[in-house]
């Protein structure tokens, strides 16, 4: 939609989530926004961690633990990750790098960093899958730097990792409609994302899909808020545009959206199911040594394998 001018309608934010501080892994410091009391989840999206520090603090890292029911998505803008599975796959993401895990029906798995010197930050974003796809098989995706194009313009520059934005469309292929972009804006840059439409049977509308904005460093303003690191800001699903604007220090934050699934979420640590009873059956495949198949390769796509 739009005014009555035709100017984009910008959508205001709804709420403004101050990260947490927590450990998480074998002693690893986080800071979490979305997966807390203040804002349990936003649909379809689960949790979102920055991870910032020296990368020998980090070396401990997150051995193996299960995942089942839900995605997730590592983003490292510096350091090095290596992701190792039980079954003996192994991935190692760089700077600017991306891994995309649909854990569908298991995966067990460990994220350790690969050097101990210089910094590391990253981040690593939890996605719900609709039930019909929760028992799917395992799915990576593994992206390094130099695979995600980058979009320009007017003192904005958008890593484009899935979705499209200034005409640019991302590699990760997602199995929810969404969009996954890193925005950076130099000093006084004004940016703006048209939000994508869909047909209601009589015109194109603007999707009423559920977003947020993480702002990592920097400030400036994200749709009518003022804008500050380590803070989400929740976007309210009407209107037509996104708009960030840096002030003097330039404003880098993530953009995420998606379409809601609209279903029950019963969560219990790493399992994300729609009941119970699913919830008692993953622990007991995982006690059980059931939880990842050996016969599943999560680097093949089920499509590539008919």
């Amino acid at each position: 939609m739009s005014g009555a001018t035709g100017q984009a309608l910008v959508r205001p934010i709804k709420a403004v989530v101050r990260g947490q501080k927590m450990m998480e892994g074998a002693g690893v410091r986080i800071c979490r926004t979305l997966g807390t009391p203040a804002l349990r989840n936003l649909d379809p999206f689960l949790m979102l961690d920055e991870l910032k520090m020296p990368a020998h603090e980090a070396a401990a890292g997150f051995p193996d633990h299960p995942h089942r029911g839900f995605e997730t998505c590592s983003i490292m803008l510096r350091g090095k990750m290596e992701h190792a599975d039980s079954m003996g796959n192994k991935g190692v993401i760089g700077d600017g790098g991306v891994q995309w895990m649909t854990a569908g029906r298991g995966v067990i798995h460990s994220e350790m960093p690969v050097v101990t010197s210089g910094d590391l930050h990253g981040f690593q974003l939890w996605i719900n899958l609709p039930a019909k796809d929760k028992m799917m098989k395992p799915r990576y995706q593994d992206y390094q730097a130099e695979d995600i194009p980058v979009a320009e313009k007017d003192g904005a520059s958008v890593r484009v990792m899935a979705g499209d934005s200034m005409g640019i469309h991302g590699p990760i292929k997602l199995r929810n409609p969404g969009l996954l972009l890193d925005v950076r804006l130099a000093p006084g840059a004004t940016w703006q994302q048209a939000v994508p439409t869909e047909w209601n049977g009589f015109a194109a509308v603007p999707t009423e899909w559920n977003g947020f904005a993480y702002v990592y460093e920097g400030a400036g303003r994200i749709g009518d808020k003022a804008a500050q690191p380590e803070h989400a800001y929740v976007l309210h699903n009407e209107g037509d545009t996104v708009q960030a604007t840096a002030s003097e220090a330039g404003l880098k934050f993530l953009l995420i959206c998606g379409k809601p699934i609209g279903e029950r979420i019963v969560q219990h640590g790493p399992f994300v199911m729609n009941h119970e009873l699913e919830i008692r059956q993953a622990f007991m495949d995982y006690q059980e040594g059931k939880l990842q198949r050996p016969e599943d390769n999560p680097w093949v796509d089920e499509k590539d394998e008919l």
